[in-house]
């Protein structure tokens, strides 16, 4: 059998081959080109405005992509221009992705770390007007809120998960599907108002108490963790399970000895999702914990500051003197970022600690 092969698909099939590093150079030329061309615009348009570096490695990126597909075209042929233009786009659409999260910490970092020192960490607001004060009272009251808020919903999420993928059958496990996905759209506020609500009618009017947060902070989380859950364990093959019914254990040994151990890994990412959606939330809290600027420790009396309200009050709140007000409300918005990434290391360790070892 003979193939016969056209003289277009033999040249690209013969042609040349870029070397692996000038792709590499081709990329930090265009940014430092596009680098050099944004900082003389922006000069010539406003010569006291910051550099803006997000724009120069957008540009740059973008002219690699034309770059690349045209050096590639002359020197590899098309199909291999092609490749490179695609994966060049790819990349594109990551940095776009990436570019504002860099620009988001790079702001934050920037901004906050100046007020970050033993004081802010370990002083409260009470008596402070000006330059002074910190947020060991919030920093306390969010750790407090979120810790109860995930004690109680995560128990709740995942046995109602488990429910939905190794029990529910019929309309129940349907109208359960569907109340969860109505409560995952429901607006923040709404939960504060609930929970405003809630312990009105049990405390008395006006009650606003740091337990009563945690409850917003629930409503909003139970969602998140019923949904991340159950996808997870939906994710374990059906053959790990009839393995264990095979050698005679029961449905209930098996889900906890087998499926749950399977997805800890996947549950616990979802887990700390949901976690990080209400951590920085702040219309729950400002309805229904309030706003302190005492310490208090207890989540059952009292009103109990946290970390988003916090920056919101020392925002909107500036006194004649603004900048101290400024600086502590980046360092507030410094600081949240810094526990969500610290929670979600401890989520690593801890699923890379609890997952299934299947090696040797």
């Amino acid at each position: 059998m003979t193939t016969t092969v056209s003289a277009v698909e033999a040249n690209s099939l013969t042609a040349g081959r870029l070397h692996r590093r000038t792709p590499w150079l081709i990329l930090v030329a265009c940014i430092v080109i596009s680098a050099v061309v944004v900082g003389l615009i922006g000069a010539a348009l406003d010569p006291e405005a910051e550099y803006n570096i997000v724009a120069a490695v957008f540009f740059g990126v973008l002219a690699y992509v034309l770059v690349i597909g045209v050096v590639s075209r002359l020197i590899e042929g098309s199909r291999r221009s092609t490749d490179r233009v695609v994966t060049a786009v790819v990349s594109l659409a990551f940095v776009v992705a990436l570019l504002p999260l860099i620009s988001l910490v790079f702001t934050v970092i920037t901004m906050g770390s100046g007020r970050i020192d033993l004081d802010f960490f370990t002083l409260s607001m009470r008596n402070v007007l000006g330059e002074g004060g910190g947020a060991a009272h919030a920093i306390i009251g969010t750790l407090l809120m979120t810790g109860v808020a995930t004690l109680i919903s995560v128990p709740i999420g995942l046995m109602t998960s488990i429910y939905l993928v190794e029990y529910g059958r019929g309309r129940l496990a349907q109208a359960i599907t569907f109340f969860v996905d109505v409560m995952t759209g429901i607006p923040s506020i709404v939960a504060g108002l609930f929970a405003f609500a809630l312990f009105e009618l049990i405390l008395g009017p006006g009650t606003r108490v740091g337990l009563s947060g945690a409850i917003a902070l629930t409503v909003l989380m139970v969602p998140v963790v019923v949904r991340s859950s159950e996808e997870m364990l939906r994710l374990v093959p059906n053959e790990l399970r009839e393995a264990s019914f095979a050698l005679g254990v029961p449905k209930w040994l098996t889900i906890l000895k087998v499926v749950l151990p399977t997805s800890i890994a996947g549950i616990t990412t979802g887990i700390m999702l949901s976690i990080a959606r209400v951590i920085g939330e702040t219309a729950p809290l400002l309805i229904a914990a309030g706003f302190s600027n005492n310490f208090n420790w207890d989540l059952t009396s009292d009103r109990m500051q946290s970390l988003p309200v916090f920056v919101y009050y020392s925002y909107v709140s500036q006194g004649t003197d603004f900048q101290p007000y400024i600086d502590r409300a980046w360092a507030g918005a410094l600081t949240l970022i810094a526990i969500v990434m610290l929670l979600n290391l401890v989520a690593r360790l801890v699923a890379r600690i609890f997952a299934p070892k299947l090696g040797r």
